[in-house]
């Protein structure tokens, strides 16, 4: 009896260790799966605000012919069969080709061969990857309009922009400011300068706080909109200060997000008499739940990564100098606030920033916001893919929807 009584104490305390070391077990790996889901969440939501270089990470794979009549050859991909006219940025930047029409499409071998509109900068012929972009311009002398280099001075410094005067001898006294989007430069914007030319309409392809061309080393972060409309109403005090009237505010992709946040939030608001958005965010959260979606984030790690750029006690690990408000960026749930016409560009197979929220949008201010119908055209093509169309849209906009 008493043999059997420590057998059993015996087999207990053996299994209390084991149960004891099991649980110390879970509880270590539950430790190592939280610290792996808290890293995985930093490297996201570092990801979504600070500036983060473009990788030039489509391969070149051939370069054929002779000067002004180039064929380039390169993978097939959702962008690269798009019809329409692109840029190809090469040698980390520096180099710019102009890319044309679809020569030859190969299913099989997956590669599509396009016609070399110009080579813009730079050698070509001795690239071997670049960035497909809808940028097609690198500076205003290649549209063949006036420009002028000026500095805008803001609280951040000296933000370069171009001048766009209008080559119109009576030119209109509103005004365009032409914001771009995150990880662009001004040089995106440019696409809609001749088509503001052509109406009379002076504009400014303006730089704003976290771009390449005046970002702080590496502190710089982006508000998603929150903090660079500031530099929009800088902008605007240069127009005005210059015969401007009233001003109509472009934004593409991100650069929408920050003229929403202008012509709500700004001084200058009231010298706001429209706006024009292509691929514009104007719901943060429906744009950052389809990016981790796309990234295959699990939704805890999705809703910390949220948490670090809208709480303040993740200041610390993101850079950020203040939480961003994306409720405040959420352009369906004020759409009673809207008071400005607006024409939205976007296009439904857009899979970075989705249509959905601009359709919706679209759909509860159907009094002031114009949105014709693009389905092929991915992410800020528009122009790209049909030029005349998007002028057209563009210009009747302008003439019909506002006092110019």
């Amino acid at each position: 009896m008493g043999h059997d009584t420590s057998r059993e104490l015996g087999l207990r305390e053996k299994a209390l260790r084991t149960a004891v070391m099991a649980a110390g077990i879970a509880a270590g790996a539950g430790a190592l799966i939280s610290v792996a889901s808290s890293g995985l969440a930093v490297y996201f939501a570092r990801r979504i605000v600070v500036p983060e270089h473009q990788p030039e990470d489509l391969d070149i794979l051939h370069v054929s012919g002779f000067d002004d009549d180039l064929v380039v050859q390169l993978p097939a991909t959702k962008d690269t069969i798009l019809p329409g006219r692109y840029g190809l940025m090469f040698d980390s930047g520096r180099g710019l080709a102009q890319i044309g029409e679809i020569l030859e499409y190969d299913p099989a071998s997956q590669t599509v061969a396009r016609r070399v509109v110009s080579v813009m900068s730079g050698d070509l012929t001795a690239a071997r990857s670049g960035r497909w972009t809808g940028t097609v311009f690198t500076h205003p002398s290649q549209l063949d309009i006036p420009f002028e280099d000026v500095v805008l001075h803001s609280d951040v410094g000296d933000l370069p922009a171009w001048l766009l005067p209008t080559s119109a001898p009576d030119p209109l006294d509103t005004w365009a400011v032409l914001v771009h989007g995150r990880g662009s430069t001004r040089a995106e914007v440019l696409r809609a300068g001749r088509v503001l030319d052509s109406i009379g309409m002076p504009s400014i392809a303006m730089s704003y706080r976290n771009d390449a061309e005046v970002r702080d080393g590496g502190r710089a972060r982006y508000g998603l909109g929150d903090t660079e409309w500031f530099d929009v109403d800088v902008a605007i005090d240069y127009a005005r200060a210059h015969g401007a009237r009233q001003v109509v505010v472009f934004g593409w992709s991100m650069g929408g997000a920050i003229a929403f946040q202008a012509a709500s939030r700004g001084r200058n608001r009231g010298f706001i008499a429209g706006l024009v958005l292509d691929g514009p965010v104007v719901d943060w959260h429906d744009v950052l739940d389809n990016q981790a979606k796309l990234n295959y984030l699990p939704t805890p790690i999705a809703r910390l990564t949220l948490d670090m750029i809208t709480r303040p006690w993740a200041r610390s690990i993101t850079g950020l100098q203040t939480p961003i408000d994306l409720d405040r960026l959420d352009w369906v749930t004020r759409a009673a606030e809207l008071d400005k016409p607006v024409l939205l560009i976007h296009s439904d197979d857009d899979a970075f920033v989705p249509s959905g929220p601009s359709h919706a949008l679209a759909r509860v201010r159907f009094d002031l916001v114009t949105m014709p119908e693009y389905d092929t055209a991915a992410h800020t093509k528009e122009w790209n893919v049909d030029p005349e169309r998007w002028e057209d849209d563009v210009a009747n906009f302008l003439e019909s929807k506002l006092d110019l």
